[in-house]
C-alpha cells in the first residue's frame, strides 16, 4: 500500500516538473520570437508601455465629477438664485470642473462687458463649453494615436525583414538553401506586424470605451450650462434687459433690486444683473 502511494507521488511530481519544464520552454520561446523582431521590437515596446500608462491616466481622470458634479449645480443654482454672483465667482475659482470653466467664463465677460446683450453672453458660454469639449476629445487622442502607429512600425518591421531575407537568399546558391532562408526571414519578419497589431487593437479597443465616456460627459456639460444659463436669462428678463449693476455696490443703494425675501445676507457686495 505504502508502495502504491510513492509511486503515485513520484509519479504526480514527475508530471510537475515536466509541466515546468514545458512552462519554462514556452516562455523562452516566446522571448526568442520578439527577439527575432530586432530594433522595431523595441519601438513597439516603447508604444506598449505609452499605450498602458495612457490607459492608466485616463482611467484615474476621465470622471463625471472632474466634468460637472451635482454639488457643484446644486450650489450653483442656489446662488444665482440670491444673486450672488461674487460669491458663485468664487465657487467657480474653487472646483476644478468643466462647468466650473465655463461658469466663471460667462460671468468674467457679464462684469467686463455691462453693456453685452444676453445673446453675446450666451456665444461666451458656447464658445467656452466648445472648448472645454475639446479639450477632453484631444486629450484621448493621444491612446487613437499610438494605435494607429503601432501596426504602422509593424508592418515596417516587417518590409524590413523581408528586404535583408531576400538579400541573404540572393547571395545563396542551392535553391534549397534559398526557401529555407526565405522561410525563416518570413517568419522573423512577421514577428512585428504581429506585435503591432497586439498592441494597436488593445489601444483603439480603450479608446473606444473613453470615447463613449468622454461624449456622455460632454452631453452632461451642455446640458448643466444651458441650465445655468436658463436661469441667468429669466433674471435678466426679469430686469427688462438692463445693463448689469456696478461689481461693487452696496445692498443699501439696491434693495428694490431685490424681490421680497431675496435680499442678501452680511451685506455682501454682488453683481446685480
Amino acid at each position: 500500500m505504502k508502495s502504491a502511494f510513492f509511486t503515485i507521488g513520484f509519479s504526480l511530481l514527475g508530471m510537475l516538473s515536466a509541466s515546468a519544464a514545458e512552462t519554462q520552454e514556452q516562455q523562452k520561446d516566446l522571448l526568442e520570437i520578439l527577439q527575432m523582431g530586432g530594433f522595431v521590437m523595441y519601438v513597439l515596446a516603447m508604444l506598449s508601455v505609452v499605450a498602458v500608462i495612457l490607459i492608466f491616466f485616463y482611467i484615474l481622470t476621465i470622471r463625471r465629477n472632474a466634468v460637472v458634479s451635482n454639488n457643484f449645480m446644486n450650489a450653483a443654482e442656489a446662488l444665482i438664485r440670491k444673486r450672488d454672483y461674487l460669491g458663485l465667482v468664487a465657487h467657480c475659482n474653487r472646483e476644478n470642473q468643466s462647468v466650473a470653466r465655463v461658469t466663471e467664463k460667462t460671468l468674467d465677460f457679464m462684469t467686463k462687458n455691462p453693456g453685452a446683450s444676453f445673446n453675446d453672453v450666451r456665444e461666451v458660454a458656447e464658445a467656452e463649453g466648445g472648448r472645454q469639449a475639446g479639450m477632453l476629445t484631444q486629450r484621448i487622442s493621444y491612446l487613437m494615436d499610438v494605435g494607429t502607429i503601432a501596426p504602422m512600425v509593424g508592418l515596417l518591421g516587417t518590409v524590413i525583414g523581408m528586404i535583408q531575407s531576400f538579400m541573404r537568399i540572393s547571395e545563396g546558391q542551392v535553391a534549397g538553401v534559398q526557401h529555407m532562408g526565405l522561410a525563416e526571414g518570413v517568419y522573423q519578419a512577421l514577428v512585428t506586424t504581429a506585435a503591432g497589431l497586439v498592441i494597436g487593437i488593445t489601444a483603439t479597443i480603450f479608446y473606444s470605451l473613453f470615447r463613449g465616456q468622454v461624449q456622455k460627459y460632454i452631453a452632461e456639460l451642455e446640458a448643466a450650462a444651458t441650465h445655468l444659463l436658463a436661469l441667468l436669462s429669466a433674471q435678466y428678463n426679469r430686469r427688462g434687459g438692463a445693463a448689469p449693476r456696478p461689481l461693487y455696490a452696496s445692498n443699501k443703494d439696491h434693495e428694490d433690486d431685490f424681490p421680497e425675501g431675496e435680499l442678501p445676507v452680511n451685506d455682501r457686495p454682488e453683481l446685480h444683473l
